[in-house]
């Protein structure tokens, strides 16, 4: 196995101009680079058996978790555990670029969480 990067690590598109890398594609274990610009979000959602944890590497990430906005900066993270909603933003000027770690991988394992209104 050789060293990986967004060069040379599969790509794919999402949402609404956005790229992910899988730098580690492991059915117990996946690790995506992602990069989300000014204005773009993530449909918000939880999983059934995926944890997640996302780090910012560059910009501002704002992440909604279970209710409660969290502005994350780069070098910050936050862990999401399976069953918590969340939604990741790119509320901010410039690119968001951000590794997401998830075990098991959280392909196939996406439910869709509409925010409730009260």
């Amino acid at each position: 196995m050789g060293t990986v990067s967004t060069g040379n690590a599969e790509h794919y598109s999402w949402g609404q101009g956005c790229d992910g890398w899988h730098l580690l594609a492991g059915d117990d274990l996946s690790v995506i680079e992602e990069r989300m610009p000014p204005g773009a979000w993530e449909v918000r959602h939880r999983h059934a058996r995926s944890r997640q944890f996302f780090y910012v590497l560059e910009g501002q990430l704002t992440l909604e978790l279970d209710g409660v906005t969290h502005r994350l900066p780069a070098g910050h993270g936050l862990h999401v555990a399976p069953e918590q909603a969340h939604q990741a933003r790119n509320e901010g000027p410039g690119d968001v670029r951000m590794l997401v770690v998830s075990s098991p991988r959280s392909h196939g394992d996406r439910i869709d969480a509409p925010l409730e209104v009260r």
